[in-house]
């Protein structure tokens, strides 16, 4: 299976809080939530469905996965109208959550991944199917692509500027360069751009 990512992020690479509700993650004093609400068009909108349907499999860190399971493992098709595809997704496919932590999972077809992360991502990569999809989960998205098992990497830019919250890329950090294969902006001016991770950078020579 290819690994593929998909964050939203704002212009200033916050991630934290994107979603409905403005309490939605709280740490570190965050008070801006909910940044994602209502932004984007029919399009993106329609981009992200076939996203998940695309989904052979999910690997979800431990905080995005609780977050998913209270809701999207909970809904019915009449509290999401129109995210049909992505409650289903999400209920039917196989579950893998990156954690030390969790022990005893109620959402049904939960793996945890507790031991060795990189051989047990290697080899679910290594299974016939098409995507391994990981949404959201800053922190597992930063170490996949420190240890290079990203295979493609997409970005949904809001344009709003946040001034604090939790950043998709740390200050300092491993450098990497990325091939664009394909990009969008939305009439609402939302940007979609899709990225295979290219090596280390050129720099100029002293």
């Amino acid at each position: 299976m290819k690994l593929t990512t998909l964050t939203q992020v704002t212009l200033d690479g916050v991630m934290q809080g994107n979603g409905h509700a403005s309490d939605e993650d709280r740490r570190n004093g965050f008070e801006r939530g909910g940044w994602a609400r209502g932004k984007g068009d029919d399009e993106t909108r329609a981009f992200i469905k076939r996203t998940y349907r695309r989904a052979d499999a999910f690997l979800l860190g431990r905080r995005t996965y609780e977050l998913f399971a209270g809701s999207w493992g909970t809904w019915t098709e009449q509290e999401v109208p129109g995210w049909e595809p992505v409650r289903r997704a999400l209920n039917t496919q196989p579950k893998y959550v990156a954690s030390t932590t969790l022990t005893d999972p109620a959402w049904p077809g939960t793996i945890v991944l507790s031991g060795d992360l990189a051989t047990a991502i290697a080899d679910l990569k290594a299974e016939p199917g098409g995507e391994l999809q990981v949404h959201g989960s800053g922190v597992l998205t930063r170490w996949l692509l420190r240890n290079g098992l990203v295979d493609e990497l997409t970005l949904i830019v809001v344009p709003v500027i946040l001034g604090q919250g939790a950043r998709l890329f740390p200050e300092s950090g491993p450098d990497l360069a990325l091939d664009l294969i394909e990009s969008r902006v939305d009439s609402k001016g939302v940007t979609i751009q899709v990225y295979r991770p290219g090596g280390r950078p050129r720099y100029a020579a002293a």
